[in-house]
């Protein structure tokens, strides 16, 4: 399994001190740049002894790497214990019941993607696949966002959500996706014990390979004069829906 598959990595000197400061939160290295100034290599030094760990130094342009954020990393990150976040395939192996899953397909915005993990994690969805591939990653924008519930938000990765969604199908979940005006709307939609729900990007919706792998797209009826909502609204409505369906 992939380091990226169970840690969120945090970066930049405020991000990083909150998560050291928060003792619900189990954090596995910070690491800072050579060359960082005497007082940064204090703070940090101090806030990891603090937690029971031993600052690492780096080069700069290997924080930079680590990060995968070159210009707001600031010459440091941490490691954080996701201890929700798991590959699809571990998901499914571990499944023997009904399941609800959120897929999140070609999104592009931090502030959205972080909504949707909050949204399925208060409505008790069993996950939300986020894509190594077209999904922002679990970065301080989508922890803000998310008002730090992307720390625990059972997150599940697979390469793109056309992968995801092949392994999803094969583990016997139905696959909707919502989508614009149609013929059939979420609230009246018959949904079976194992489903997953699409939200596709901002601008572009659905992308054209995870629409070859839906049984079919919902619609969420909106009044006259009203074209679409903004995506995290409605991941949002679909994500309680689910749950008021659960029962």
């Amino acid at each position: 399994m992939s380091p990226k598959d169970a840690f969120v990595t945090v970066y930049g000197r405020k991000p990083v001190l909150e998560a050291l400061g928060d003792p619900a939160l189990e954090v596995d290295k910070v690491v800072l740049a050579e060359g960082a100034d005497r007082d940064a290599v204090r703070t940090f030094t101090e806030a990891a002894r603090a937690r029971g760990l031993v600052l690492q130094r780096a080069s700069a342009q290997r924080v930079k790497v680590l990060a995968g954020n070159g210009r707001q990393d600031q010459g440091v990150l941490a490691d954080v214990v996701a201890p929700r976040m798991r590959p699809l395939e571990h998901f499914l192996e571990d499944l023997t019941g009904p399941a609800r899953v959120l897929v999140l397909d070609g999104l592009t915005n931090p502030a959205n993607v972080g909504m949707m993990l909050r949204s399925a994690t208060g409505a008790g969805l069993e996950g939300v696949l986020l894509p190594r591939r077209g999904a922002p990653s679990i970065d301080p924008l989508v922890i803000k966002a998310s008002a730090g519930v992307a720390f625990h938000a059972p997150v599940l990765r697979a390469r793109t959500a056309a992968d995801g969604l092949g392994a999803l199908a094969e583990a016997g979940f139905v696959l909707f996706g919502l989508d614009g005006p149609g013929p059939t709307s979420l609230f009246d939609a018959e949904l079976p014990d194992r489903v997953a729900l699409v939200v596709g990007g901002e601008t572009d919706g659905l992308t054209d390979d995870v629409r070859a792998e839906l049984h079919g797209t919902l619609t969420i009826p909106l009044a006259e004069g009203v074209e679409s909502l903004n995506a995290a609204v409605a991941a949002s409505i679909a994500c309680f829906e689910l749950a008021r369906r659960r029962g």
